[in-house]
């Protein structure tokens, strides 16, 4: 089911093309970087920061191991409810996945939610930083933390997991409804995996996946990708969903203030809450159709 409009105005491939160098297949990555398409201001930063020790009272910092590695993870809901692993923007562990998984946990019925830091440790503060940091993950290794997070989850007293993901993350949690056998339902906000890294033909768990408008990162989370995606999970057998939200683009989730601004400062169009709010209600009832028990 694709909800979509009438007319799609996407903005010039050549002035907001998307550089997705592990995500996108070789032919669309070659050519553009997306630190090179936003403003100056939001380039200036050049070192690392590890992860800012903000508190996050509601979190519980646990360690997940998997394959001889250990990795951090931050949970946040009650115990005993469905769970669902939320993946990280390009950024990392920031303070806005920090505020997406708070949201997800206190949706009704209530649910479990954990992030698991694929970065190990370190947060892009600006956009040349987390382009570097999303070139440099293993995107296989990151599906390998999905699945041990899920796991995790299960292990730990939620009988059902969901997946669902930002940018970056929903590249991921698409992948994940392929390539890990153990989840049970996927949202998905705009991105989509290569075909290199999973197929959305091959999934296997419930798919639902949230698109701006006007989306202008070719290949990746434009209307077109969108559109595409559509077809390949309609081939799948699977139950699935795909939305567009009119006159919106990439990380239109993302509202909080510091959001805001940082939206702002890459060219962002402003905030819009109604397409939030039903995009949230939309994943509040996919989830509990499928995680409940």
């Amino acid at each position: 089911m694709l909800t979509t409009v009438a007319a799609v105005s996407l903005r010039s491939a050549a002035s907001r093309a998307f550089f997705f160098s592990k995500a996108l297949p070789t032919s669309a990555a070659t050519s553009f970087s997306l630190a090179r398409t936003l403003s100056p201001s939001a380039v200036s930063r050049s070192s690392f920061r590890a992860m800012a020790s903000d508190s996050a009272a509601p979190f519980n910092k646990i360690q997940i191991q998997r394959d001889g590695t250990t990795f951090d993870a931050y949970v946040v809901g009650k115990d005993g409810a469905p769970g669902i692993v939320v993946l990280q923007e390009w950024w990392g562990v920031d303070y806005e996945i920090k505020n997406h998984a708070v949201k997800i946990s206190q949706l009704a019925p209530g649910f479990k939610a954990l992030i698991p830091d694929l970065y190990r440790g370190k947060v892009g503060l600006d956009v040349a930083e987390a382009q570097h940091l999303m070139d440099g993950l293993d995107w296989q290794g990151a599906v390998k933390d999905i699945q041990a997070s899920v796991n995790w989850l299960k292990a730990n007293g939620s009988k059902k997991v969901g997946v669902t993901g930002f940018c970056m993350g929903g590249a991921l949690s698409i992948a994940s409804s392929v390539l890990v056998p153990e989840v049970d339902a996927v949202v998905a906000f705009y991105g989509v995996p290569s075909s290199e890294l999973a197929d959305p033909a091959k999934a296997k768990a419930p798919v639902q996946a949230h698109f701006g408008e006007l989306d202008s990162f070719v290949g990746f989370s434009d209307v077109t990708a969108a559109k595409s995606l559509e077809e390949k999970l309609k081939a799948s057998g699977i139950p699935y969903e795909v939305h567009i939200y009119p006159g919106n683009t990439h990380a239109f989730m993302n509202t909080s203030p510091e959001a805001v601004k940082r939206r702002k400062g890459m060219g962002l169009a402003d905030e819009d809450e109604a397409a939030c709010q039903l995009a949230w209600s939309r994943f509040q009832s996919w989830m509990s159709r499928y995680l409940s028990a």
